[in-house]
């Protein structure tokens, strides 16, 4: 009968040719954890502030209301109250979204900044991991061919 073929060990001895270097992954691993940890820092902080600001928003709108629930005496004061009450909150609500845009935009710049500078860094990593596989590689076709003569002289 015929005796099927070990696969399993053509490849562990086809591997154990070729020497892959784990240190690449694990740095690259701690790269983007850090780059995770950063990302998260500038969003924490985002929400920090944007909390800030609706809490402000909120205490500026509930001050006012009180003002509202004031008894006036004339019926055209009630009028005039609720009138000044519009035209404050429209104008504290352009403060606090001009305040929610400035947010915004340091989260846009921080992310870019952060993209940019993970950028060059995977760049500078890939290029010496390309050129780590590339000499190991060079050195493991050298040693198959170095075997494959010795073999073939015998």
């Amino acid at each position: 009968m015929a005796k099927t073929p070990d696969f399993a060990k053509t490849f562990q001895d086809m591997m154990a040719n070729f020497p892959i270097d784990t240190s690449s992954f694990q740095e690259a691993f701690k790269s983007q954890s850090v780059l995770g940890e950063k990302l998260a820092r500038v969003a924490l902080a985002a929400a920090e502030r944007s909390t800030d600001i609706s809490a402000r928003w909120a205490k500026d709108t509930i001050s006012r209301m009180g003002e509202l629930a004031v008894v006036k005496q004339e019926p055209s004061d009630y009028a005039k109250s609720l009138t000044d009450f519009a035209s404050a909150s429209a104008e504290v609500a352009a403060e606090h979204m001009a305040a929610f845009a400035e947010v915004a935009k340091k989260v846009q710049m921080d992310t870019v900044d952060l993209m940019l500078t993970a950028g060059k860094d995977v760049a500078a990593e890939a290029r010496t991991v390309a050129e780590t596989v590339v000499r190991d590689n060079q050195l493991a076709v050298k040693k198959a061919a170095g075997a494959a003569t010795t073999v073939a002289a015998k």
